[in-house]
């Protein structure tokens, strides 16, 4: 099997009414390239895994969780499964576009090997924008990551980035610090966000809050006692 070009990962959690329209727009929009596309069902209860299977196409590799695991999890097992050099994240929701994927490709230059997307004009709520800010300002502040929204699903990553990614309840979130902080070069584009249409968020506000807080002390401290040993080529130095 020949390996794709770009590899686009997707969790999807009771998203039963955005499959057929998600499966559209990818296969439209990276019509172009050589592309896989790796569905994450996370454990769905509303008939996503049953209308996933309705589906056969060269590009498309579905994981299925036999129950819910979380945002990270699922991200990190597509992540991890993927083939290409370059692998790009998405939500389910339809709030970005397909093609916003190959406008943060091409700004993988020499040198960054992440490319985070950030919301300009972002379709949510007050509170929910209000609530975003606050906690991007304190992560900001705490980790000086330099990124100013950290929870935007759309990013483009080379595969080098993996290794460096830790997973926890969570990890969606921290990783630009996590990649960062391991010597990668990272870099900010803005992308067009737009109201969902079907169904509603299932990854949200309970995962914010006090356990947001808890997990960004937590990434301090361990990004902080985190350590890597370089290895001497036998047979060089002294």
């Amino acid at each position: 099997m020949k390996v794709p070009a770009l590899s686009v990962v997707i969790p999807l959690f009771n998203e039963v009414g955005n499959v057929a329209p998600l499966l559209e727009k990818v296969g439209k929009g990276l019509s172009d390239v050589s592309f896989e596309l790796i569905l994450v069902d996370d454990g769905s209860t509303d008939g996503t895994g049953s209308e996933l299977s309705r589906y056969e196409f060269s590009w498309l590799r579905v994981i299925t969780f036999s129950d819910n695991r979380g945002q990270s999890v699922a991200l990190h097992a597509g992540i991890m499964a993927a083939q290409a050099p370059i692998i790009a994240t998405l939500d389910g929701d339809l709030q970005f576009e397909v093609k916003a994927i190959l406008t943060l490709c091409d700004h993988l230059d020499p040198g960054i090997d992440l490319i985070c997307g950030y919301r300009a004009e972002r379709q949510d709520s007050r509170s929910k924008r209000l609530q975003s800010r606050i906690a991007n300002a304190v992560r900001r502040l705490i980790l000086r990551d330099g990124v100013r929204d950290a929870g935007c699903g759309l990013k483009v990553m080379r595969s080098s980035c993996r290794a460096d990614l830790i997973l926890f309840d969570g990890m969606h979130r921290f990783i630009p610090a996590m990649v960062r902080h391991a010597g990668h070069g990272l870099h900010e584009w803005p992308v067009l966000h737009r109201a969902r249409v079907h169904g509603q968020s299932k990854y949200g506000i309970h995962n914010r809050g006090w356990r947001g807080i808890v997990d960004l002390f937590g990434v301090a401290w361990l990004l902080a006692r985190r350590r890597r040993a370089t290895m001497r080529t036998p047979g060089k130095g002294t």
